[in-house]
């Protein structure tokens, strides 16, 4: 019996606590869009169409490389 003065409390104490944390969670807008998450995954991130999505085409050898330079002789 002793131990229901403790636990009672502490119960209540953690049921409040809980409370608390739900009212804040609804107030600070945790719960204002369930959906939108859980439907973004379904699109993808970059536009196929982008340029940078295209294969640029090979170069040839002829083209000379534009990080040298100077040609060499």
């Amino acid at each position: 019996m002793p131990a229901l003065y403790v636990m009672i409390p502490a119960a209540l104490l953690l049921v409040g606590v809980a409370v608390y944390i739900f009212f804040w969670a609804v107030d600070s807008g945790q719960y204002d869009d369930l959906e939108g998450p859980a439907h973004s995954i379904l699109f993808d991130d970059q536009d196929p169409r982008h340029q940078a999505a295209v294969k640029p085409e090979a170069t040839t050898p002829e083209q000379p490389d534009d990080k040298d330079p100077a040609p060499r002789a």
